[in-house]
């Protein structure tokens, strides 16, 4: 959340692999028309915006369109979705990612490399955007974690938050 003020205000937002929807809810309540997107959207019957029900790893070609001006995605991890999250932005567009990184197997799931980033991986997923901030290493809450995170805009110089 730290982040969504790189976001154009009342912005079209995507969060990909939504969950329970808690980003969903937080960036609605802030203005973001936002659309949220899971495998499993039970969760989300609530959110304001709409909810899409999809198997982002199904192979499919990317179905969510462009000209997002915020895609955000925590916890979760498909390199094949990397490029077409970072040309789906629009003009303005700001990507945020935060997720896990090797060396988190040793505080328990996720521990498969698959599911794993390397060390600046998202560095280099979004090598075509600006990084406002990118943050690699060992948090404590909500629960002890090794995660990498970036905020990335698709224009420069944008506004910092």
């Amino acid at each position: 959340m730290r982040f969504a003020a790189l976001i154009r205000p009342g912005g079209r937002v995507l969060d990909l692999a939504a969950g329970k929807g808690r980003h969903a809810r937080a960036l609605s309540a802030l203005g973001f028309r936002v659309t949220a997107v899971d495998r499993d959207i039970s969760a989300l019957g609530d959110i304001p915006g709409d909810a899409i029900a999809l198997d982002l790893e199904d192979g499919s070609p990317w179905r969510l369109g462009g000209d997002w001006d915020g895609i955000v995605v925590t916890n979760y991890l498909h390199r094949p979705l990397l490029p077409a999250i970072a040309s789906s932005l629009a003009p303005q567009g700001v990507v945020i990612y935060e997720t896990f990184v090797v060396g988190n197997e040793r505080f328990g799931k996720p521990a498969r490399p698959e599911f794993l980033l390397r060390p600046g991986e998202l560095l280099a997923a979004f090598s075509s955007l600006h990084v406002v901030a990118f943050e690699q290493g060992e948090v404590s809450t909500p629960r002890a974690a090794v995660i990498q995170r970036i905020a990335a805009s698709r224009s420069f110089p944008c506004a910092l938050p």
